[in-house]
């Protein structure tokens, strides 16, 4: 009798183990892949929006409440204004880069002194919310920010007129935090094409502009590929001594828009070891203009990059506050989850995604080129 009872209780426990597994398997979300690695966007423009609707005065912005019908912030009232603290957390967004961003406009003009405008409002923006947000200059401190509960912020500058055509300039922006770079804007400069080229001169990319490569790949600084034109795509992947980034670009197989990335430049990413942070704007994710874009936009994104150079070079990189119309399922920051939901119900045709390859989309394809790019140094 004691060893039947023996036997039924294993046979119990057995079974009480097996449901429990099989429990854990099919309650697993996608989502769930954002508790176990941090979700890291590329690009966030919400201290453009400081200026452009602030002034850049802070004490204005109420980052800490949930801004959505808000009459200067909300839905309503401002076409680009996508991001608070709530949602962010909604989102569980666990590193963001935050754009320096200037007008081409400023090109020739103020747009060294705009820039470093911008880059102190964003340092002023993190120190208001050290419960919440942290200044992090290194890819080994991203992680360690996040699971100490807060948002790894770090700064980026859009476009390379900000640097004047100045190495100087460029070391000393990096020495105030600046990680990324992108090379252009939606103008030319005069080492560096952009997406557009708006004045009839094609520079392509300059020999001082692959002296900017070199310099970037020296100090640390990752190079970063959205809105430069296709030939510089190519130019640069042909020399840079480390891993590029695009901040938030798509598949210009699936949406052949100027400012995303052909097939033959992912093979190049690919090669390179970098990676490509798809865009969510409507604009850039579907050209079919008889429909609106849909969350389903970005993941055919997603996949395509994924199916044809592999997942480890694939990311997020939103453009929330930078754009005036995303795709119904993503209007705001707090809406990440939903797209990692999706990806991973597998469905007939799409690639299969484990929770290690969410981990990777989600921050770990982007820690590992930011390590690559800090160990040339």
């Amino acid at each position: 009798m004691i060893y039947i009872n023996v036997a039924v209780g294993l046979s119990i426990l057995l079974l009480v183990i097996g449901l429990s597994v099989g429990l854990s398997v099919n309650t697993f979300k996608g989502r769930d892949a954002l508790d176990s690695a941090p979700l890291i966007d590329g690009h966030n423009d919400l201290p453009y929006n400081f200026y452009h609707i602030l002034s850049n005065n802070l004490s204005a912005f109420h980052f800490e409440s949930d801004l959505r019908n808000d009459n200067v912030w909300g839905k309503n009232a401002c076409s680009s204004c996508f991001t608070d603290l709530p949602r962010l957390n909604a989102g569980k967004v666990g590193g963001q880069f935050w754009v320096a961003y200037t007008p081409c406009e400023s090109q020739y003009k103020d747009s060294v002194q705009l820039t470093l405008r911008q880059i102190d409002v964003i340092r002023r923006f993190i120190q208001r919310y050290p419960a919440n947000l942290q200044l992090v200059t290194a890819a080994g401190d991203i992680e360690t920010t996040w699971r100490n509960g807060k948002i790894a912020s770090m700064i980026a500058i859009e476009g390379g007129h900000s640097l004047d055509s100045s190495l100087a300039l460029l070391r000393l922006y990096y020495d105030l935090g600046v990680r990324y770079v992108t090379l252009t804007h939606t103008c030319n400069t005069p080492w560096a094409d952009a997406s557009i080229v708006d004045n009839g001169y094609v520079y392509n990319l300059t020999d001082f502009g692959k002296t900017v490569v070199y310099e970037m790949n020296r100090i640390g600084m990752l190079v970063d590929l959205s809105h430069v034109s296709h030939n510089v795509m190519r130019e640069v992947l042909a020399i840079t001594r480390a891993p590029v980034i695009f901040s938030h670009s798509s598949a210009f197989s699936v949406c052949k828009h100027y400012r995303n990335v052909p097939d033959d430049v992912l093979h190049l990413v690919k090669k390179n070891n970098g990676i490509v942070m798809v865009n969510f704007y409507s604009g850039f994710v579907n050209c079919n203009s008889s429909r609106n874009a849909t969350l389903q936009d970005v993941v055919d994104h997603i996949n395509h990059i994924r199916n044809l150079i592999g997942v480890n070079h694939v990311g997020i990189g939103g453009d929330y506050d930078g754009v005036s119309s995303m795709p119904m399922g993503l209007e705001d920051v707090s809406k990440y989850p939903d797209l990692f939901d999706r990806l991973y119900e597998n469905r007939e045709g799409e690639p299969t995604w484990t929770r290690e390859d969410l981990e990777k989309l989600a921050g770990r394809n982007f820690i590992r080129v930011f390590q690559a790019v800090e160990a040339m140094e």
